[in-house]
């Protein structure tokens, strides 16, 4: 099986931009007290997660960095809520995206590296075709034209790591409290085969998120749908 990282493709000329951000989030970490970072990440998102029945326990809306234990109560607020196999850090953002669109836009829509948006319609071929983890959510978005699209949020689970070999050598560990991992994407990054889900056809990876990966199954059905917007970039394996 080959694997692709997939980009925004801004060679089409798509106008089309979405300004939104995620409805709810946990905060980042001010300080941690055991690796004295001040961090958040905000590329594990889970549109799928409603956090209104606990919204009255902590201000979700406006998370900031917070304190190491407040951070950790919130999380656990969210836990009970979360679908099976998310990973949760500080910054990890959930339910629909709420802002404002406009221009002309593709089949997939990936304004951010770390989101990627459907049509409704496109979403609905691929499915058809009987690729796994295929899951979209309605955004809470406001186009400024007429016959605007139907763009739905792809849920991408984190699943999958980078192999050792493309990893700084000094790379130190995660942090036991606030579970932070110092790494910035590698100039040439290798997958680690032996941790890539056999039933997901799109994810993002654990320990790089904001990177989205396909299938070889995924990326030709786009490309025989003619299903625009995104570009594919092979990504090498290593066992």
């Amino acid at each position: 099986m080959r694997y692709f990282r997939i980009r925004e493709d801004k060679a089409l000329g798509y106008t089309g931009f979405v300004n939104a951000a995620p409805k709810w989030g946990l905060p980042g970490v001010d300080t941690c007290p055991a690796c004295k970072a001040t961090w958040a990440n905000t590329s594990k998102s889970y549109p799928s997660v409603d956090l209104t029945l606990v919204a009255a326990l902590a201000k979700f809306e406006r998370p900031g960095a917070k304190p190491i234990e407040e951070y950790e109560r919130m999380r656990e607020l969210v836990r009970p809520l979360l679908p099976p196999g998310a990973v949760v850090e500080p910054g990890s953002c959930f339910g629909p995206l709420v802002g404002n669109a406009q221009g002309r836009f593709g089949q997939f829509v990936s304004n951010y590296s770390d989101v990627l948006l459907v049509r409704r319609e496109a979403l609905e071929k691929l499915q058809a075709e009987g690729l796994c983890g295929l899951n979209g959510y309605r955004m809470e978005v406001r186009f400024r034209q007429r016959n605007s699209p139907e763009l739905l949020e792809l849920e991408l689970l984190p699943v999958g790591r980078l192999h050792p070999k493309c990893l700084p050598p000094d790379l130190e560990p995660r942090c036991p409290r606030c579970g932070r991992l110092g790494l910035s994407m590698p100039k040439e990054p290798v997958l680690d085969v032996a941790t890539l889900p056999p039933n997901l056809d799109l994810f993002r990876l654990v320990d790089m998120s904001t990177m989205v990966v396909c299938t070889e199954r995924f990326a030709e059905a786009c490309q025989r749908l003619g299903l625009d917007g995104i570009v594919f970039l092979p990504l090498p394996t290593e066992g």
